[in-house]
Parts: structure tokens; C-alpha cells; sequence
């Protein structure tokens, strides 16, 4: 089939949203700003994320697919949460202590992945709108248990199934029916109205867009259900209001969006190394280009050719980017 070039061009938009949002987060507490800015960007970015990932799922549930999802997520998690481990030990000078089971700050999207697939076998039974609802009262309800947390990535799993549940019974009409002029205005009204709710909102907790504290930890041990279900509806609105923007014809750039794994998984090396030397500061505009410039290079970078040639074998186990490169040497 003939790859779809909107896939593509989101995946690289979103995923330079992530290297951008972590590259922000430590200077938050200390701009308004960036504060606003960086909670309106986790109000969608991995909802939207995982909406594409749920596009792509095939859904089986024999054994054999099953094992192919270990090889494909496990084990690159696995091997990810010890070079982690052993890297913030040498960067931070901490304690060195591997767990296998609470994974390194974005490393649970692995283990969320493998279970979503999972989860995917059983809800794909239901017809869309009871699953999919199904979906929601469980990420609601996950909130109220408070043993539920980030140990396996166990509410982040539940809490963002439903983006995916979602995505594996969107339609290709139904993604692209709303790319109209009326809906661009529309979704660009929608942004702003999320802005200046953020904006009249200022004790509201970033973690309630992270998906993995329960609502007593996050001081809403009764009306929890509510706001996470407020979040959700947002959560989806914004991603379909991002998704009418991103075009479907290629681009210089959209080649850089079929490695976004690539780019997912190994800048918390370049992160991890700005936050304990303090590399980034936003004290003006020109300090905010460098932080987009930085960003966006992380993100060319990572999803460059000889990064994945190299890293092919740890990410995805293989070796077929090595083996075209000896080919084309060898013609």
C-alpha cells in the first residue's frame, strides 16, 4: 500500500511536541508562560500519539502475534530501562538500583503499547460505541484505586486505552472528512478557548494530564471521575482539532516521521543531560527560538538514517538497515 504521508507529517509533529515538552517542563515553575504552553501541549500530544498507534493495530489475538509484540516492545523496554538506569546513575552520581517493573520516565509507553494490544484483543468484540465507552468508565474508575500507579505503567495503560480503542475503528474518511475551512477556523477557536481556560486556571495540577496518579493523590479523591471525563472529551477535541491542521502531502520533513520510535526512545539522553546542567534557559524570545531550534534537531537527528542503522539492532532487533547499506556497497 502506498504510505499516507498525514501519518507521517503528524507523527514528526508530535513527536518534536514531546522533545519540546520535556525540554520545557524543568522551566515551567518559573514562567506562566511556559507553564500555560506546556499544559495546553499535554492536553493532546500523546492522546493523539496513541490515536495513530491504535490506526495501525491489526488486532489479532493469536499467540504468535502476541509473541511477535513481546519481541517488539518488551524487549527493546527492557533493554532501554537498564541502559537508563546505568546512564542517570553516571549522570546524576544517584544510587544504583534497576527496576524492571517501574519503568524510566518515557519508557512506560512501551509497556502501555504491549498492553494496549493486549486489551485490544477482548474490547474489539464490542461494537465501537459500547468499547469504547467500556474503555472510558475504566479509565475513570482506575483513579479511585490508589494501588493503581506507575508500577507496570498500569493507569497510564487503562487511562489512555481509550485514544487507542479509538483509533483502531477510525475509518480514513472519518479522520480526513473534517479537513474543511469551517472546522480549521473552528478547531483554531477550540485551541484558544483551551488556552485562556488554562490561562484562568492556575492551580490546575499538570498531573492530571500524565494519566498515572489516582485522584487522591492529586486532592480530588471524590470528584476525580468527573474531571478525568472533562479531560478525556478535551483530550479527544484537540486531537482531531490538531489532526484537521497537518497536511497529507509530503514534505521535506515527513521522511523524518517514520522513526519517531527512534526519537521516543533515545532523547532522554539529550534531555536527561540538559536538565542536570541547566544547558536550556528562557529568559526572552531568542531563548525560546534556541529551545525550538535544540528541540527540532534533537528530532532530525534521532530520526536520521544513521541513527536508525545504528540503533535498529537494540530498538527493533534487526539488521536490515546494515544489511542495505553493505548491499548498496557492495554494488
Amino acid at each position: 500500500m502506498k504510505r499516507e504521508p498525514f501519518f507521517d507529517n503528524a507523527r514528526f509533529f508530535l513527536i518534536f511536541l514531546v522533545v519540546f515538552g520535556h525540554v520545557i517542563q524543568p522551566l515551567t515553575s518559573d514562567s506562566e508562560s511556559l507553564a500555560i504552553l506546556y499544559q495546553f501541549i499535554y492536553f493532546f500530544h500523546m492522546p493523539a500519539i496513541i490515536l495513530i498507534s491504535g490506526f495501525f493495530a491489526k488486532g489479532n489475538s493469536d499467540l504468535g502475534y502476541f509473541i511477535k509484540l513481546f519481541r517488539r516492545f518488551i524487549i527493546p523496554y527492557l533493554i532501554f530501562q537498564v541502559l537508563y538506569t546505568a546512564y542517570y546513575y553516571f549522570m546524576a552520581d544517584d544510587s544504583l538500583s534497576v527496576s524492571l517493573f517501574d519503568p524510566h520516565w518515557s519508557l512506560w509507553f512501551l509497556l502501555s503499547l504491549f498492553s494496549w494490544h493486549v486489551l485490544l484483543a477482548f474490547f474489539k468484540k464490542f461494537r465501537p460505541t459500547i468499547g469504547l465507552s467500556l474503555a472510558i468508565i475504566v479509565g475513570i474508575g482506575v483513579g479511585y484505586i490508589d494501588q493503581i500507579g506507575q508500577m507496570y505503567s498500569l493507569s497510564r495503560t487503562f487511562v489512555f486505552f481509550p485514544f487507542f480503542l479509538a483509533g483502531y475503528w477510525l475509518s480514513m474518511d472519518q479522520l480526513f472528512k473534517w479537513k474543511t475551512a469551517r472546522y480549521r477556523l473552528l478547531s483554531l477557536a477550540l485551541m484558544l478557548l483551551l488556552i485562556i481556560g488554562i490561562k484562568l486556571s492556575p492551580d490546575f495540577s499538570t498531573g492530571w494530564l500524565f494519566g498515572s496518579s489516582s485522584y487522591q493523590s492529586l486532592d480530588a479523591p471524590v470528584w476525580g471521575g468527573l474531571f478525568r471525563g472533562m479531560i478525556y472529551m478535551i483530550a479527544f477535541i484537540m486531537t482531531f482539532s490538531l489532526y484537521i491542521w497537518i497536511p497529507r502531502r509530503r514534505f521535506i520533513f515527513t521522511r523524518f516521521g517514520e522513526q519517531t520510535l527512534y526519537v521516543y526512545l533515545l532523547h532522554g539522553i539529550f534531555i536527561q543531560f540538559f536538565r542536570e546542567y541547566g544547558v536550556i534557559q528562557i529568559n526572552n524570545g531568542l531563548d525560546f527560538i534556541f529551545a525550538i531550534a535544540i528541540s527540532l534537531g534533537i528530532v532530525l537527528l534521532l530520526a536520521s538514517q544513521p541513527i536508525f542503522i545504528s540503533f535498529q539492532p537494540i530498538i527493533e532487533l534487526k539488521t536490515t538497515g546494515l544489511k542495505q547499506v553493505r548491499q548498496s556497497i557492495n554494488s
